[in-house]
């Protein structure tokens, strides 16, 4: 059993971790942040769609992501919807293709069936390596749809997609949680970029 001070030590040091890898995401990915906003924005103003793809936390991400796009972020912030699809929902499907023709298509096969050229697909992978990220990413370059992906410092997905987001660490869960927070900022900023004037909002209302 850990004594007080070990999970005191635990505890500090792994939120400063958290915090460093966050810190860093922000001094070396800003570029690939804002590329992937520019590409979000320009789909959802063609009137074409967002759908995205991971598996396990980067599923829930997926969700969660799709949902922000879908209801909106901030709660003071009126705006109309914006059409995004997680593909890590239906259940029906999923288990059926998965069970007779192996999980690593269960993405590729719905961008087949839902993208259209234009559409924009979102990929999120701690590993950067993800069997069924990659194939719908490559599938999505020969389709026509333009293509974001968010891993950690490793993996394939990052020369496979139009922009990578790669967070500077092995370490899964605070890939994770850098994740979240570059999902966050992205929706606060393709709102405001598609739904604020010029000068409306500034950084300080994200807090919400």
């Amino acid at each position: 059993m850990l004594t007080d001070v070990e999970r005191r030590e635990i505890t500090r040091a792994y939120l400063s971790a958290s915090a460093d890898i966050k810190r860093r995401t922000g001094e070396e990915c800003q570029d690939a942040i804002l590329a992937a906003t520019d590409l979000i924005v320009q789909t959802f103003r063609a009137d074409a769609k967002v759908l995205l793809c991971g598996n396990g936390g980067s599923a829930a991400d997926c969700q969660h992501m799709a949902t922000e796009f879908v209801s909106r972020l901030t709660k003071s912030f009126e705006r109309p919807g914006l059409p995004a699809i997680a593909l890590t929902t239906d259940t029906s499907f999923l288990t059926a293709f998965a069970n007779d023709c192996g999980f690593d298509g269960v993405f590729e096969r719905q961008v087949q069936a839902l993208g259209r050229p234009g559409d924009l697909l979102i990929g999120i992978s701690t590993s950067g390596s993800s069997p069924n990220v990659v194939r719908a990413v490559r599938w999505a370059r020969t389709a026509g749809l333009r293509s974001v992906v968010l891993t950690g410092a490793q993996g394939l997905l990052a020369g496979l997609a139009d922009v990578a987001i790669s967070v500077p660490s092995t370490d899964t869960q605070h890939i994770q949680e850098a994740h979240l927070a570059i999902e966050h900022l992205i929706c606060w900023l393709v709102e405001h970029e598609l739904f604020s004037s010029p000068a409306a909002s500034t950084a300080g209302s994200m807090v919400s």
